[in-house]
């Protein structure tokens, strides 16, 4: 969502929210409890967006600039089911298990993380990347010809993955040219920039060679 708003020229504020806390301000604006929530400061009175890709629609729909869901049909669709695939389940393969026990248990429970389901993390990413890497070999972008919010969306999901250090990079050449490409765009600097409470990334986690 921050990335679509960065490469539209959209100005935003980010405000941190810890979902597991489960503030009654938080939850008013979103009974589930979970981020990304926006809000218009403009018009406090309208509904707040939840949802990222319900966010991102609503973004594509009222800005024109930089269209990131385009082409025919059967191209849009091609762009949502590649979003839909890296939130749902890259996320649940490799981001959800890496933020849980490299930063949930840390932060929240002050308890050690389980080994185990890390390497079934990192091995999964793998998987994935290889993935992208199959899709690269066959098109100049992840879902086509053009950049899409499929890149986005995958760019974001790997990212949280390469600051906890779920990323190996071995035998992938396609695909780390393309996040490579990706960390280079003035609307993920900001991205890169931030850091989480309990966990410093890697050395090379900025760095635009890997």
């Amino acid at each position: 969502m921050r990335l679509l708003l960065g490469e539209k020229g959209v100005p935003y504020e980010p405000v941190r929210e810890s979902p597991w806390l489960r503030r009654d301000e938080f939850l008013d604006m979103n009974p589930a409890g979970q981020t990304p929530v926006m809000v218009n400061s403009d018009r406090p009175e309208a509904l707040p967006l939840i949802d990222s890709m319900a966010i991102c629609e609503y973004i594509e729909e009222t800005v024109e600039k930089s269209a990131m869901i385009s082409g025919t049909a059967a191209n849009r669709a091609e762009i949502r089911r590649l979003v839909t695939w890296f939130d749902t389940h890259f996320y649940r393969d490799i981001t959800a298990p890496l933020l849980r026990e490299r930063m949930e248990k840390r932060l929240v429970h002050r308890a050690a993380p389980d080994a185990k389901l890390l390497r079934e993390a990192m091995k999964a990413a793998v998987a994935h990347l290889d993935y992208v890497d199959y899709l690269l070999d066959n098109r100049a972008w992840l879902a086509g010809s053009t950049m899409s919010l499929a890149d986005l969306a995958a760019a974001a999901q790997i990212s949280v993955a390469d600051y906890l250090g779920g990323i190996d990079w071995k035998s992938h050449e396609q695909a780390k040219r393309w996040y490579v490409g990706m960390k280079s765009r003035p609307s993920f600097r900001p991205l890169l920039a931030e850091r989480m409470e309990v966990i410093s990334p890697p050395a090379d986690y900025e760095k635009l060679d890997l």
